[in-house]
């Protein structure tokens, strides 16, 4: 059966096209307005709002909790205060990546973890005896992301408390006469937060934020908006960018947290003593240098693709549609060296843009390659560079 979010009484009337994804079982807006494009703008130079109620949610609680997680999790959750929040990643135990997720830590012994997948049964198999409680929320709650350079000015005026709050902190907050969790994370790489609500009070809360944001010109941004822009951001997608070593069919479809750009999260490796899951397996591949891949960034020469495309009496194509699926990446020798599981062309940067998965000798900053890419059903190869991740990362994300 398909699932209606908390906020889908406002959604559908806000949808104009009529255009819906699913997502994790719920009803997501593919758009809202005839031009997603102005929804990617108002994102970037305004604010959108985007549900983002269907994410799985874990509450784990309970006297052992930081063990457990600490166990699960390859970053090192006893380094997350509460009131703060870490991205973070799981693997099996031969280190390839399971899932990635946010872990949000409320109390000393009460986090909330977000995931793209459910994991319910993964996690309690590996609860054991510890005195932890893993409980399944994802219907409880609510969430509503706020994403752009108008995001702070906007929930101030509902949660003072928005003023001061750190990038990836949270805290609970009241707008109105309701109780809610406000975090300063996001999917877009631009200044964010998320609010947490009970169901019951979602549409109270919609309500509330959109009083308070229409002068700013602050509108619902659906899924091709939010997808261009983590793309821009550099920020992976399951199934599009790395497939669960869980539902992986052989070691080409699996990617360990080094190949995936994960490093900086196991940076203290050397002074970190846990025990965590596929820990062995990835100080392995670190020492011998086996990572088959780097995560980087991946820009067209913009001359390149226009020639390509006027070569065949065309006008070059500037389509900010994200791509899933991998266009392939060649060296001088025409030798494939990787491919692209994400391209776009970025309405702000005015440059097609991918995150590409390639070869560690060739992923170097600077490092020209060749972009295959199919016009009038022939492969023609385009002039393109190796970047770093993000593309987009303005100073007021974080500040």
């Amino acid at each position: 059966m398909i699932r209606e979010t908390p906020f889908h009484p406002r959604t559908a009337v806000a949808n104009q096209t009529g255009l819906w994804s699913h997502w994790s079982g719920y009803l997501a807006a593919d758009r809202y307005q005839m031009s997603d494009k102005f929804e990617y703008f108002a994102i970037r130079n305004s604010a959108g709002v985007i549900d983002t109620s269907p994410l799985y949610k874990y509450r784990i609680h309970g006297a052992d909790a930081e063990r457990f997680l600490s166990g699960v999790l390859i970053r090192d959750i006893r380094k997350c205060r509460p009131g703060q929040a870490h991205y973070t990643a799981w693997c099996n135990h031969d280190g390839w990546v399971m899932e990635d997720g946010v872990i949000f830590r409320h109390t000393e012994d009460e986090f909330l973890l977000t995931a793209a997948e459910p994991n319910q049964a993964y996690l309690e198999d590996l609860r054991g005896p510890m005195r932890v409680i893993i409980e399944d929320v994802s219907d409880e709650y609510g969430a509503l992301a706020l994403q752009g350079p108008y995001a702070r000015e906007v929930l101030s005026k509902l949660a003072p408390e928005m003023e001061t709050i750190g990038y990836f902190h949270l805290t609970p907050a009241k707008i109105g006469r309701v109780p809610v969790t406000i975090s300063r994370t996001g999917y877009t790489g631009d200044l964010g937060y998320e609010i947490w609500v009970e169901r019951d009070d979602a549409l109270e809360i919609w309500d509330r934020l959109f009083e308070t944001a229409a002068p700013y010109g602050v509108i619902p941004a659906g899924q091709t908006a939010l997808l261009i822009t983590r793309i821009e951001a550099g920020l992976i997608l399951i199934d599009v960018d790395f497939y669960s070593a869980r539902y992986s069919w052989n070691d080409d479809q699996r990617a360990t947290p080094l190949e995936l750009n994960m490093g900086w999260m196991l940076r203290d490796l050397e002074s970190d003593d846990r025990a965590f899951i596929g820990r062995r397996a990835i100080e392995r591949e670190k020492a011998e240098g086996t990572s088959r891949w780097r995560t980087v960034g991946i820009m067209a020469d913009w001359e390149d693709w226009d020639r390509a495309y006027n070569a065949r009496g065309l006008v070059p194509p500037k389509d900010h549609t994200p791509e899933h699926g991998g266009m392939m990446i060649y060296d001088e020798k025409v030798r494939q060296i990787g491919w692209t599981p994400s391209f776009v062309y970025s309405p702000v940067l005015q440059h097609h843009i991918g995150i590409a998965r390639i070869r560690p000798d060739h992923a170097k900053v600077g490092t020209k390659v060749g972009l295959e890419v199919t016009i009038d059903h022939r492969y023609e190869m385009v002039g393109s560079v190796v970047t770093r991740l993000p593309f987009y990362n303005p100073p007021r994300k974080t500040a």
